[in-house]
């Protein structure tokens, strides 16, 4: 299969509205999807290349089933590892699994555990449905695709186009090492400012994982409805930054964050 993507890049002018008509009706495609399934969401990224038994596929799939069994859709890649760990867990919990996947030259077959099922061409459509489906992220070891969903949307975060919205990053041996790195030099030399990862979470347990995400999903859907003076409850889980979690969630939809202190906590798409 030729891939579109790069069809684009190469193409001359007289075949950009083709394209770009394509790309509308993808994107059609993907709203309509995302519209008809059941709220809440959860995406839940990682690698494609681990098998059944691998530590990584096994928390997924533990992750999805609680998940479902908190009446969360769980959203993933389609693919195999540990994005097939989420949606067999989903399965196995009751809940809907959805895979919004996508033609690769490698890995990305889809797995056996999906109820919906979307195969996108362009990579960007296929981003944006996993950000728009979805209450947070929770992201498990994988590599540069899912380093790329990862900092995408920290960036969405950073810029104020996603609010309250947790990235939960699961497996703290593995991640702690890039949180060392954002925190020094990222923070220490001023590249990044302390609330731009205020929504960051690192946890090894999947009961704190489902949390978080629950827990902000629930205050902002509280804050909605609460009149503006009113406080709202939020999750007692603390995020990377070790503040204070009820300070936090008061000041993310005002557009400011407390002060960073510190260290982190190690817990805290058939085709139509």
């Amino acid at each position: 299969m030729v891939d579109d993507d790069r069809l684009i890049l190469e193409s001359t002018e007289g075949a950009q509205l083709l394209h770009s008509r394509r790309i509308g009706d993808e994107f059609l495609l993907g709203f309509d999807t995302v519209a008809d399934l059941p709220k809440p969401a959860v995406t839940i990224f990682g690698s494609a290349r681990v098998p059944e038994g691998h530590r990584a596929y096994e928390e997924a799939r533990e992750v999805g089933r609680r998940f479902a069994e908190a009446a969360f859709t769980v959203v993933t890649g389609g693919g195999p590892g540990v994005m097939e760990g989420a949606n067999r867990g989903a399965r196995e919990g009751g809940g809907l699994s959805v895979g919004f996947n996508i033609v690769l030259p490698h890995e990305q077959r889809s797995n056996p555990y999906l109820d919906v099922e979307v195969v996108f061409e362009h990579f960007y459509v296929r981003k944006t449905m996993f950000v728009k489906a979805a209450e947070g992220f929770v992201i498990f070891p994988g590599g540069f695709g899912t380093l790329d969903e990862l900092f995408e949307s920290m960036t969405l975060i950073q810029t104020g186009k996603i609010l309250d919205f947790p990235v939960v990053l699961f497996d703290s041996a593995y991640w702690n090492g890039l949180l060392d790195w954002i925190r020094a030099p990222l923070l220490a030399e001023g590249m990044i400012s302390p609330e731009d990862w205020d929504n960051l979470h690192v946890t090894d347990d999947a009961d704190e994982a489902v949390r978080l995400v629950i827990g902000a999903y629930e205050h902002r859907t509280v804050s909605a409805a609460a009149p503006v003076s009113a406080a709202a409850p939020v999750s007692a889980a603390a995020p990377v930054s070790a503040a204070a979690p009820a300070a936090q969630a008061e000041t993310r939809r005002e557009g400011t964050a407390p002060p960073l202190p510190p260290g982190h906590s190690a817990q805290a798409e058939k085709e139509r």
